[in-house]
């Protein structure tokens, strides 16, 4: 598989997955607003290692952990070297996505100080948003508007994000994590002034998130968080000949 075919389902979390194929074959009516918020919650121990399964056991280990309540996502475990783990939930997905409420939907992310201070405070408001019962075109445009007032932040420099969980659930299309990558947030550029989509030898992803105004850049790695190695989802993915590209 090609790396433009790859890109229709490898932007993540907390960017990280589009619209998939399954899900655009059902043609019922997608819901509008979270049904119930016990369909998102998680045994608090399952989710503390599901979060910590984001990131090298070096950072996780020492990481503050969040995990999702019933009114939004409070602190499990106290970190004490600047990174924050999560499990992101669907309604980080575009608003058109038809998983913005999909309940299976989990996203390991453990993110650096700069990150967690300037993307975290957009995710916590889109989850009290949800958690409030506004529908995905009102969270969205609420985003839209703290960002244009300057009361939701644009991404720091050092914004950074491991998601090298095994443990993930992005969409129904890939039915898992996709690939361990690190994900940089940036300021907003074209994603072809940074080579994405120039190549299939250009070893990373890119994507504007025009809503956030931010520009993300995957790149894929060789080992899950486990030590595990990832050259048979690469190959799933790239295929044999492309395997070889992945990031050390």
């Amino acid at each position: 598989m090609k790396r433009n075919t790859v890109k229709m389902i490898a932007l993540a979390l907390f960017a990280l997955a589009l619209g998939t194929a399954l899900q655009a074959q059902d043609k019922s009516a997608p819901p509008t607003t979270m049904v119930s918020i016990d369909q998102y919650l998680m045994d608090r121990d399952a989710e503390i290692a599901m979060a910590r399964s984001a990131a090298p056991p070096s950072v996780a280990k020492d990481a503050t952990v969040m995990v999702l309540g019933r009114h939004g996502y409070e602190t499990a475990v106290e970190g004490k070297n600047g990174f924050v783990c999560a499990v992101g939930r669907s309604w980080d997905l575009p608003k058109n996505n038809r998983a913005f409420w999909d309940p299976k939907i989990h996203g390991p992310i453990c993110l650096s100080a700069p990150g967690a201070r300037s993307f975290l405070p957009i995710y916590f408001k889109k989850t009290e948003l949800a958690i409030a019962g506004r529908s995905n075109t009102q969270i969205e445009d609420a985003i839209i508007d703290g960002i244009a007032k300057g009361e939701l932040p644009t991404p720091e420099p050092g914004s950074v994000s491991y998601m090298l969980s095994k443990q993930g659930y992005l969409n129904a299309g890939i039915k898992g994590p996709w690939l361990p990558h690190v994900m940089f947030f940036v300021p907003e550029i074209d994603p072809k002034a940074l080579g994405s989509d120039l190549g299939d030898d250009v070893p990373l992803d890119a994507h504007e998130e025009k809503i956030g105004r931010y520009t993300t850049i995957d790149v894929p790695v060789s080992m899950w968080s486990d030590g595990t190695s990832a050259s048979e989802e690469f190959k799933k993915y790239f295929g044999p000949a492309d395997s070889g590209k992945m990031a050390h």
